[in-house]
């Protein structure tokens, strides 16, 4: 029970994030994901749906420009939703 209880924790924890994030600084969100304003709704919500991890380390790193330790930030946040995915898929197959 406790272990379930802080999967559920942590797979919701970013997206919770993001939310409330974008909630309080929605300049700070619509500058990554340009100006239009379908595109500045769509591809966030996208993101925290499909890729919570991804889409809250590119909010962070945006503002900077993409150097090369941006991109590893990136990289890592990638593998992380990958790993979450994939994780969840190993869990339900040995049941």
């Amino acid at each position: 029970m406790g272990c379930c209880l802080f999967a559920s924790i942590l797979a919701g924890a970013p997206r919770l994030a993001s939310i409330i994030w974008w909630l309080f600084q929605p300049v700070r969100w619509s500058v990554p994901f340009g100006g239009w304003p379908i595109v500045w709704w769509l591809w966030p919500t996208a993101g925290i749906l499909l890729v919570p991890w991804t889409t809250l380390m590119y909010v962070i790193v945006y503002p900077g420009g993409l150097s090369v330790i941006n991109w590893i930030f990136l990289g890592l946040a990638v593998a992380m939703d990958v790993g979450s995915y994939a994780g969840g898929q190993r869990s339900y197959s040995n049941r």
